[in-house]
């Protein structure tokens, strides 16, 4: 069996993988791309489609796409694709499974073993959802390390001196921000803080709130449901033009009517006025790079520099008010895209045992405080659910941590445990990620005691275990359990189920690259599907749908199919419209 182990980014919106030759970290490449796309589809065939083709699929035909499928794992939910269900794990576990195969055709050789990055603020039933991807796709996930970690990985592990550094990674959706200890080669994460619900696609919606307060006032237009897709898209492309442009123009040509007029939006955004908009988002991320500060005993002025990781972080105003706030040039040198892959690969390495220039001790943190509940004071009064923290915060892993607590009745035969996340002092204001019973105690006075034990491994998987001190009465498991764990027969059945949809050979079934003869097919299916809907449409629709026929057909003639790419998303959104 190969010793390789690859490190990869399973991301929200794109993915990669990477691996250590040479000395070098290689992000592997697909077809001339190193990032690929988080989307899953079924294609008209049945073929399935990984990456750039689901992708554009995804136009035409969204219920046989699925995206953004991160955002569900951990949920004990089905999502549908093509008239079929599928867990969150299995979908995952088909990206991994093509990143997999990317790997093996680059190397030549079989890849069983993987590092995975994962938010710092997965919990503990979404690191092991991530964990069940991975064995679905026939790897077995050696280490799960946060996402800022290996971004702190892939900057400095080749720094040899003491630093304290903040990695600040701001991606479409989440924010993290972790304080990192580099000192004789051991890289340690002190402190961590995020909010999974913040990052660049809220700044995408100020601006799209921006357009249609825009068009109410200046036209009297109430923005319809089947141009707010065009309108997105024209949001995400202002955005990235200001990293680069004090000024954008917002065009759209036809964005509806009023009063039989038809309305062209043609608005001009200033970056200082974009600024304005999201200053409110980047105070956030300010907040809490004081609280992961606090968490780490540190200031400001103790941090020697800061790193840039994702996307969104290509927004200058970051960069601003980070230099403001540290007084230091944030370091963006490595791709913020990448450097998170980059940061597996160079883990992966090291579990490896390859002797690289860039070896380095990885220490990572618990970004959650896990307890359980007790009968004890709050608010001076006697309360059944106080929340007893054990295993605190920014503690390093892996740990190991027991505290005793006691019966409180005569011959008590069971104890409910009761596990929970967060750092409110009442229990049921916590997140409760887990319980179980310990019975056929002692027959014995109250106050037997009982030793409440948590481990958290370097995955950040949570393990509990409560034993009887007096007897060695033990009831263990590991807290996912609770949550949304695969039993033995339900891994089996999905190993075999994805291993059906890739093919005996692992990969024949995939469609690998969206070539010309692809984009005419969905263009062609599109513009019949447009036309069988144009009898029932309105003849304000009828009128959209023949225009951007039209457009289709001319940029199929002239060969142009670049070009093909907009007019088809508008013409899906129209149907789209007409269906809903």
């Amino acid at each position: 069996m190969s010793n390789i182990i690859v490190g990869i980014d399973l991301g929200t919106t794109n993915s990669e993988i990477a691996i250590v030759k040479d000395n070098k970290v290689i992000i592997i490449e697909d077809a001339g791309h190193k990032i690929l796309p988080s989307f899953v589809g079924i294609g008209e065939n049945n073929e399935i489609l990984v990456g750039e083709p689901a992708k554009n699929q995804y136009v035409l035909y969204p219920e046989r796409t699925v995206k953004s499928i991160k955002r569900r794992m951990g949920e004990e939910v089905k999502v549908e694709m093509a008239e079929q269900t599928y867990t969150p794990q299995e979908i995952s576990a088909i990206i991994l499974k093509r990143l997999k195969g990317i790997a093996e055709a680059y190397l030549n050789e079989p890849v069983h073993k993987a590092v995975i990055t994962v938010p710092a603020y997965f919990s503990d039933a979404q690191r092991q959802a991530t964990r069940e991807a991975g064995e679905i796709a026939g790897l077995e996930v050696v280490r799960m390390i946060n996402e800022p970690t290996a971004a702190a990985l892939s900057y400095e592990a080749e720094q040899k001196a003491h630093k304290r550094i903040l990695v600040y990674d701001l991606g479409g959706g989440t924010f993290d921000v972790s304080v990192v200890n580099i000192e004789d080669n051991v890289v340690e994460v002190v402190a961590s803080h995020g909010n999974n619900k913040l990052g660049g696609d809220d700044f995408d919606q100020k601006i799209i709130n921006h357009i249609v307060e825009h068009l109410k006032e200046k036209s009297g237009v109430e923005v319809q449901r089947k141009t707010i897709a065009r309108i997105n898209r024209a949001a995400e492309i202002a955005k990235r033009t200001l990293s680069d442009q004090p000024f954008v123009t917002i065009e759209e040509e036809y964005i509806g009517e009023h009063e039989g007029t038809p309305i062209h939006l043609s608005l001009e955004l200033s970056r200082d006025d974009y600024e304005e908009m999201i200053a409110e988002y980047i105070d956030e991320t300010l907040e809490a790079i004081h609280i992961a500060l606090n968490g780490a005993n540190l200031t400001a002025s103790d941090i020697d520099e800061v790193l840039l990781v994702g996307g969104s972080t290509r927004t200058p105003l970051v960069s601003q008010r980070l230099k403001e706030e540290f007084r230091k040039q944030p370091r963006i040198e490595v791709d913020p895209d990448l450097c998170v892959a980059a940061g597996a690969a160079i883990q992966a390495a090291m579990i490896a045992g390859i002797d690289i220039t860039a070896s380095a001790v990885l220490v990572d943190i618990t970004p959650y405080t896990y307890g359980t509940s007790a009968l004890g004071e709050l608010n001076g009064e006697m309360y059944p659910y106080m929340y007893v923290p054990i295993i605190h915060k920014n503690s390093s892993l892996p740990l190991s941590k027991t505290d005793v607590f006691y019966t409180v009745m005569d011959n008590q035969e069971a104890v409910e445990v009761r596990i929970f996340q967060g750092e409110d002092n009442d229990a049921l204001n916590n997140i409760q990620i887990g319980e179980f019973m310990v019975e056929g105690l002692t027959q014995a006075p109250q106050g037997n005691p009982i030793l409440l034990s948590l481990e958290l491994d370097l995955n950040g998987i949570l393990h509990i275990s409560a034993k009887e001190k007096n007897t060695g009465l033990e009831k263990s498991i590991v807290i996912d359990n609770a949550i949304s764990r695969f039993e033995e027969a339900e891994m089996a059945e999905a190993k075999e189920r994805i291993k059906e949809i890739f093919g005996e050979s692992g990969e024949g079934a995939v469609v690998v690259e969206q070539d010309t003869d692809n984009h005419l097919v969905q263009a062609r299916a599109l513009i019949e599907k447009g036309e069988r809907m144009l009898e029932n449409a309105s003849s304000e629709d009828r009128e959209d749908i023949v225009n951007v026929i039209e457009t289709i057909n001319d940029a199929i003639s002239n060969k142009d199919f670049a070009a093909l790419k907009e007019p088809m998303e508008q013409l899906s959104d129209i149907l789209y419209y007409l269906e809903s």
